[in-house]
């Protein structure tokens, strides 16, 4: 089977892509996958070390907000969609597919479009609770619509059939051991773990009311708190504790770090966890069944973190604070009002389980099988 694989943008839209393409590579050795994304994306770089061939296509996304920065980019964005048509054309001649996948992003956009003008089967696979704009373009015209959230069918035309297979999560955020986990990070049996991050970059409003969550619970619960302060917000974090006095170096209790390398084990270790709500933590917060308090972040297109985050809520399965009412005040009373009721925290858990897709690799390459394979 050839198949060609469409990405970009953020890995939110690529690791899903690498994740199916991987597991197709372990049920068919044989099959020739290749991938196509923009040379100016994280695609490029994400692509190329996992060893797959890259076909570049120059595309841009649009800013909305009008500023000379802006405007430059918009011209530029659309010099390139000018280009875009015939560039995949020829992507598509060349790599001659079976069948293409996109997982969105703007770089989609282009080659899944002519892939259906040329008569090729193809797919797209939409990770957010609210789908966008490439989703909703693409919508009218591939032959079948992957979501990874149910709700997200309200937003997209009604007389299309679509299939929800969740997103693809690596594996070993659903078996990591919790009591191993534990142990390694120097937990007790009885200790409520907590674990909060912003994002490989960071995000300083959560920072900012992390550390203050973390002065409280220092001086009145027992927690252990995991917290990564993302690649631009370390030194600043830092300062920030020392301002009130405490030492990291010296508190047990607490594991700051820039970046955490085995979020697996962290997930498992926790009872709560606090962050963002991208997709695809998302769909790794119900495979590992845990509590959550969600942030969304606002400075994403059309709001769908809002979206996704509220797809748990309305579950259940986690509480949520809008950044624009966040304060160390309210994650305090938040935090404190689930932590006094452990069985609070088992309730949210097992509303996140009951969300979770575990096979979600399988369904979409059953569905990718379904077409591909009818000639």
């Amino acid at each position: 089977m050839k198949i060609l694989f469409v990405c970009g943008g953020t890995g939110g839209h690529i690791n899903p892509a690498l994740a199916v393409a991987n597991y197709i590579k372990e049920k068919e050795p044989d099959s020739k996958i290749v991938f196509a994304g923009s040379p100016l994306g994280m695609e490029a770089k994400l692509v190329k070390e996992a060893g797959y061939p890259f076909e570049e296509i120059k595309v841009k996304g649009f800013q909305r907000k009008i500023t000379l920065r802006n405007i430059n980019n918009n011209i530029k964005a659309l010099y390139y969609i000018a280009k875009a048509g015939s560039r995949a054309r020829k992507i598509i001649k060349k790599t001659d597919p079976d069948i293409v996948v996109g997982t969105g992003g703007y770089v989609s956009a282009p080659i899944m479009s002519e892939a259906a003008k040329l008569g090729y089967k193809t797919v797209t696979h939409e990770q957010n609770a609210f789908p966008g704009m490439t989703t909703k373009y693409l919508s009218k015209r591939v032959d079948k619509v992957l979501l990874a959230f149910e709700q997200a069918k309200e937003y997209l035309p009604k007389e299309r059939e679509y299939v929800v297979t969740g997103n693809p999560v690596r594996e070993e955020f659903i078996f990591a051991d919790r009591k191993k986990a534990r142990e390694k990070l120097g937990i007790s049996d009885e200790q409520i773990c907590v674990l909060s991050y912003g994002g490989s970059l960071g995000a300083k409003k959560i920072n900012e009311t992390v550390a203050e969550f973390m002065e409280w619970h220092l001086k009145n619960r027992d927690f252990k708190h995991i917290h990564a302060t993302g690649a631009k917000g370390r030194d600043w974090f830092y300062g920030l504790l020392k301002e009130k006095g405490i030492d990291i170096e010296k508190e047990p209790r607490l594991d700051v770090r820039e970046y955490i390398k085995d979020m697996a084990d962290c997930y498992a270790a926790a009872d709560i966890i606090i962050s963002r709500a991208g997709a695809i933590t998302l769909s790794e917060i119900t495979v590992a069944g845990r509590a959550a308090i969600l942030i969304p972040s606002p400075n994403v297109a059309s709001n769908h973190q809002y979206y996704n985050a509220m797809a748990l809520v309305k579950n259940g399965a986690a509480a949520m604070i809008e950044e624009k009412d966040l304060t160390g005040e309210k994650l305090i009373e938040t935090a404190d009002s689930l932590t006094k009721d452990r069985e609070a925290i088992k309730q949210y858990a097992s509303n996140a389980k009951k969300m979770a897709i575990f096979d979600t690799n399988e369904r979409i390459y059953q569905e990718i099988l379904k077409l591909a394979k009818v000639k």
